[in-house]
């Protein structure tokens, strides 16, 4: 296809602008000219997880103009590769659109979004938005949820600025569970060992002990584009820490997927195995835990609305927003902590929260507020997200209930000083706890719509039901012999 006939091609698919045009083709003859074979083309699941398709380069052209089919049932299945959705039943719907018949959904692609893999140099990421047929967008795929809530958050005039801090293990793989018996859904664990002992936060010397791994992982991650900022040592076991530079939330759920998706690609072919898991149930483990720091800006003139004037008292901003993450704290944690395994992180004095608290550069608080009289960088920390969330959604719950408490002009409570001994209100203690609390939300339903809580609760109440449904080790050593 020539120049010209794939812009006009562009231009009938009615998908992209004049700035969007041009960048793909841009994209299209850097494609050519390097040599890139195959190009992924895919998007951010409920979970977070990246899926779609493969294709050659020469396929990228007619990906543009006419999108990739894909099986709508990706966006309908939990974390077992389910589809908890009645896609064979007559007229099924979700949040109002059609899913019957696991018909197909359509990715097109964002040509501001892609990603050589500096791991795999013949092959690309290209992120895409995912949509129906006709041409809407899936109004509960997690990619439209966050740019509904960063839409809502520039027309009330502000601009948000992101931070991540992202924990993980990294294991020696030692079988990596390929039997026919293993191969269940989901597929039997692997069996690891540790690369380091652990419990010597931040030596040099534990570093060092992994500073081949880790140098390969910051390289790959600067590769991509995604602005690493530091690599550390965590607590426990074979844990590990990155953080990035601050950047927009969409930019940073993009970063956060395809770091997720780097680390176990790169380890794997390394021999390992990485897994953000919230609580993994190995021996001595320590929980990952996701911190999301977050500011916001003036959008007309860039003024940081979070720092404190001289007295250094919580700026209108900052108490609003605070009191919002707060009031929204319980229902939220199904969109920050969505699965079974991230609510047994939640326990006193383990750097976790436990309660919806806030206090000022307290790491025992659900809120850490990093708050300085004249540093522009002054922000808030929310300690309760873990590394299991699909951070598209769980930046959009961060926008929305901080949004909706400055524009109540809610003014944040009293700080916490002992946040682990002093009564604060719960966090939920289950998922199924935090399901209810977020079906129950009368504010989630009119900010993301009956749909959307609808779709995401169904997903996790299939999730919920068959944890229930599973006899565990602890039931079989509490009543084998007993009974």
């Amino acid at each position: 296809m020539g120049s010209d006939d794939f812009t006009a091609a562009l231009t009938r698919a009615g998908r992209y602008d004049g700035a969007a045009i041009a960048a793909a083709e841009a994209l299209l003859a850097k494609v050519e000219e390097t040599g890139l074979e195959t190009i992924r083309m895919v998007f951010a699941d409920q979970h977070g997880i990246l899926r779609g398709k493969m294709i050659v380069a020469r396929a990228l052209a007619s990906a543009f103009t006419s999108g990739i089919g894909v099986p709508s049932t990706l966006l309908l299945k939990d974390t077992s590769h389910r589809t908890v959705f009645p896609v064979w039943s007559a007229g099924v719907s979700v949040a109002d659109q059609p899913f019957g018949g696991a018909g197909d959904v359509i990715l097109w692609p964002d040509p501001a979004r892609f990603f050589p893999l500096p791991w795999s140099p013949h092959s690309a990421i290209l992120l895409c938005d995912v949509c129906q047929r006709s041409g809407a967008p899936v109004s509960f795929s997690s990619g439209a949820v966050l740019a509904d809530a960063v839409g809502k958050l520039e027309g009330a005039g502000y601009r948000a600025l992101f931070g991540l801090e992202v924990e993980f293990q990294v294991f020696e793989r030692l079988d990596p569970a390929l039997t026919h018996a293993q191969a269940t859904m989901p597929g039997a664990p692997v069996q690891t060992r540790n690369l380091t002992q652990g419990y010597q936060y931040l030596t040099e010397t534990r570093y060092a002990e992994v500073e081949g791994l880790l140098d390969h992982l910051r390289r790959m991650a600067e590769g991509l584009g995604l602005r690493p900022r530091s690599m550390e040592i965590e607590m426990g076991p074979s844990q590990f820490e990155f953080t990035f530079d601050p950047s927009d939330p969409q930019v940073q759920a993009d970063r956060f997927v395809l770091f997720r998706t780097m680390v176990k690609e790169v380890c794997h072919t390394r021999g390992l195995h990485a897994s953000f898991m919230a609580k993994p149930n190995l021996p001595n483990a320590a929980a990952n835990g996701w911190h999301i720091h977050q500011s916001l800006q003036d959008a007309r003139t860039g003024r940081p609305l979070f720092r404190p004037e001289a007295d250094g008292a919580l700026t209108q901003a900052a108490s609003g927003w605070i009191a919002g993450l707060l009031k929204h704290a319980a229902a939220s944690c199904l969109l920050t902590n969505p699965t079974v395994n991230g609510y047994k992180r939640f326990a006193p004095f383990q750097l976790a929260p436990n309660s919806v608290q806030w206090g000022a550069d307290n790491r025992g608080a659900m809120l850490r507020a990093l708050l300085a009289p004249g540093d522009d960088a002054s922000r808030v920390e929310n300690r309760v997200a873990d590394t299991t969330a699909n951070p598209h959604y769980a930046f959009a719950a961060q926008i929305l209930s901080g949004l909706s408490g400055i524009e109540a002009g809610e003014p944040a409570p009293r700080p916490s000083e002992t946040p682990y001994t002093e009564a604060g209100t719960p966090l939920p203690r289950s998922l199924i706890a935090a399901v209810e609390a977020f079906e129950g939300s009368a504010f989630y339903r009119k900010a993301l719509g009956e749909g959307v809580v609808d779709y995401l609760v169904t997903l996790k109440r299939a999730e919920w039901d068959r944890y229930l449904m599973t006899v565990s080790d602890w039931e079989h050593q509490e009543y084998f012999g007993l009974f």
